[in-house]
């Protein structure tokens, strides 16, 4: 028997320090949340706090960012810490990805000096939370029809408006807030317990449930000018933004993808049915073989991105390629993977329904899968089709 990814001799395309940094994240998860997060699913809460100063301590916070405390690393080791954490769970990934790539990469990308020398080092030590304000109850794909609006009062701004499906939001201390002004859209930082900002937990999820998810209520939030982020003016700004989550789900979604796997190979080989091992059968084999392969091509598709993006030359349009492809072949491997542990694929004793169920918020959020073809068809032809 052979590891799943050994078909495609991964490891010979990675450094010595990626590949340490991957056992180093591996560990961690093995230690602070394997044994615990079936238990975190089941009753929706999550410890955020504490994980987040356990992940600041190994660097992986923020870790592909230069200064302030972050390590600077490249963008597969990054990205193979994403696929580690994902293994473990989604939401502790979705938690790594909003802390670093979105909240801390704003500030990083697009603060002042002095936002930057406020927030970014505790926030890659773990002791400080952020969030990413952009997505409204009624505008998801379409962030430019946003309706929070900050407006001038003096020499303050005050904020007015609604977000929604907050990653951290309940726990940040402080929300990247992304508003409508008379200069068009604008970024800002709002600390938690600014008078008229509330957080509000969303319940009654099924999926993602060891993850914070939050509402974000602004009511006359006022904000001095310093609070506004000075180099992100339109759109552009938080949509670069998303480009660097969307690159560790690429990823990401492998790992969630790779534990299946290996718990459906597993699980076959212990099974006796009719007298013999699960995976002796024709039919077994032939499952785990095609998701061997795409969680193979997968993972090669995510290394590469990796290379491009180290060279600077990746585009969004890769990056909605790789999004596209990973998670939706991951979320088939997941259901697969269930099919080979039959009634025992959908009980929390085995992560498979977990990374199932998780896969499926995973194919929604930082892009749909529909809007990421349509990434794909309108660079294909020129046209695009979003209207």
């Amino acid at each position: 028997m052979i590891a799943p990814t050994a078909l495609f001799a991964l490891d010979t395309l990675l450094t010595d320090e990626e590949r340490e940094i991957r056992t180093t994240v591996r560990k961690v998860c093995d230690r602070e949340i394997r044994p615990h997060v079936a238990g975190w699913f089941e009753s929706g809460e999550l410890p955020a706090r504490e994980l987040a100063r356990a992940l600041g301590e190994v660097g992986v916070l923020g870790m592909h960012l230069e200064g302030y405390g972050c390590a600077g690393l490249g963008a597969v080791a990054y990205g193979l810490a994403c696929l580690e954490l994902e293994a473990a769970d989604s939401g502790l990934r979705s938690l790594v990805s909003v802390q670093g790539s979105l909240a801390m990469y704003t500030i990083w990308k697009y603060g002042s000096e002095e936002q930057k020398q406020e927030w970014l080092p505790a926030m890659a030590a773990g002791e400080r939370i952020g969030c990413f304000g952009l997505t409204e109850p009624d505008f998801g794909s379409d962030p430019g029809g946003m309706r929070t609006t900050a407006k001038r009062e003096g020499g303050d701004w005050v904020l007015n408006g609604t977000k929604m499906w907050i990653t951290n939001g309940s726990v940040a201390d402080v929300a990247v807030v992304w508003a409508r002004t008379d200069e068009g859209i604008r970024g800002f930082l709002v600390p938690a317990g600014t008078p008229g900002f509330t957080a509000n937990d969303l319940k009654h999820k099924v999926s993602l449930r060891a993850s914070v998810t939050s509402e974000l209520v602004l009511d006359g939030v006022r904000l001095p000018d310093a609070a506004m982020l000075p180099g992100a003016r339109g759109l552009s700004g938080p949509l670069g933004c998303l480009n660097e989550a969307r690159f560790g789900i690429v990823f990401g979604a492998m790992g969630a993808a790779l534990d299946c796997l290996e718990t459906a190979i597993a699980y076959a080989g212990d099974r006796e049915v009719f007298a013999r091992p699960l995976s002796s059968y024709q039919l077994t084999q032939e499952k785990l073989a095609d998701m061997a392969l795409e969680l193979g091509k997968g993972l090669l598709l995510a290394v590469h991105l990796g290379r491009l993006k180290e060279a600077g030359t990746i585009t969004p349009e890769q990056v909605s390629a790789g999004k596209l492809n990973n998670v939706r072949e991951a979320l088939e491997i997941a259901r697969t993977c269930r099919t080979v542990l039959g009634a025992s694929g959908i009980t929390l004793e085995y992560p498979v329904i977990r990374h199932a169920v998780n896969l499926e918020s995973v194919l929604t959020y930082e892009g749909t899968s529909e809007i990421h073809t349509l990434v794909l068809g309108k660079a294909l032809t020129g046209i695009g089709a979003f209207h």
